[in-house]
């Protein structure tokens, strides 16, 4: 797949459905509009020659509200679109851990229809569920934003998740791509404007938006608790001791004793319960915490590893960055900055 002469465009279909993200949908739409045209206009006052052609596609071609509410004026039906080179899904309100099996029954026909012509596939967030439910992720890797990585692992287990990348690239001639993150749109359509025009195009397209690629990955953004449970009313009693009680030394040897169970017994019942070693557990409370406070105060890492249940504050640096993917310090210098501005 090599890139496009300047007198050819690359045509990319973006597929809009009920209760779509807006800020995706158009802001993909944006991207895609700006390769090749607007660098040398605001850098030579000249709009140059677009470079691809993006368009809306949805089989409810008369419109419909979107995501909050927003009005969405597809530019085409599924039938009559001109031919994509690229197919792109942006994400779409769906319940984390759910499927999105008999709502897009017409836009599955048309992936399908699309990918065995030769269009790469691409879906970002939420939207790659509909990849998976269409069997086009079955026996690939993908990625998906980290609250909805049991969509994919409880309904579609032929899909390997890795949920740490904020893009992965799959499939026969590579022709499947997915995004994780809600802004993962950003790196998903710089890497197709790369792919499909040049590398000079795509980072003149980041320089415009000032768009920065998340080569970090997912990691820093995710919340580390995502097991909830609600069904042992025992464990769930431990779970409410617990979220107040987590710096305190021992915390597993005192959440088994008030289960009143033995030790393993104890374990295994949580894990069950939790999807979360006990320990493990107390570890994502403790961190949760110190990613907080790293947000939003200016304490001493020391005295936050202190201050969440560490006596070791090599141990909380070490096991901060093994969970989160940052450091500390790191994670304080990006996260912190919002705060800061806020602040003057």
């Amino acid at each position: 797949m090599g890139n496009t002469s300047k007198s050819e465009k690359v045509n990319v279909a973006i597929l809009a459905v009920p209760d779509v993200t807006a800020s995706a949908l158009y802001g993909m739409f944006d991207l895609f509009a700006s390769a090749g045209r607007d660098w040398s206009f605001i850098t030579g006052s000249v709009a140059g020659e677009p470079r691809m052609r993006p368009y809306i596609v949805s089989a409810h071609r008369s419109g419909f509200r979107g995501g909050n509410d927003i009005w969405i004026r597809p530019d085409y039906a599924l039938e009559g679109c001109p031919t994509p080179a690229i197919v792109c899904i942006p994400d779409f309100f769906i319940v984390p851990g759910g499927t999105c099996a008999g709502r897009f029954e017409e836009e599955i026909v048309w992936l399908h229809k699309w990918h065995a012509a030769g269009a790469t596939l691409a879906s970002v967030c939420s939207g790659v569920v509909m990849l998976a439910e269409a069997g086009l992720l079955d026996g690939q890797e993908a990625t998906i934003h980290w609250a909805y990585r049991k969509s994919l692992t409880a309904n579609y287990p032929g899909v390997r998740v890795y949920p740490d990348r904020a893009l992965v690239v799959s499939g026969a001639g590579q022709r499947i791509v997915t995004a994780g993150g809600g802004t993962s749109w950003h790196d998903l359509a710089l890497f197709l404007i790369g792919r499909f025009v040049g590398l000079k195009e795509a980072m003149e397209v980041a320089k415009t938006y000032l768009v920065d690629w998340h080569d970090m990955g997912q990691q820093p953004f995710a919340s580390l608790l995502v097991a909830r449970q609600v069904t042992d009313a025992l464990i769930a009693n431990c779970q409410q001791w617990i979220a107040a009680h987590y710096t305190e030394p021992s915390p597993v040897a005192a959440m088994t004793k008030l289960s009143g169970l033995p030790q393993r017994s104890f374990i295994r019942r949580f894990s069950k319960a939790t999807g979360m070693s006990p320990l493990d557990y107390i570890h994502s409370l403790r961190l949760e915490e110190a990613k907080q406070m790293l947000e939003t105060g200016d304490l001493p890492v020391e005295a936050i590893a202190n201050e969440v249940g560490y006596e070791d504050a090599s141990f909380f640096g070490r096991l901060f960055r093994r969970k989160v993917g940052l450091t500390p310090a790191q994670y304080r210098r990006r996260f912190g900055s919002l705060r800061r501005a806020l602040n003057g």
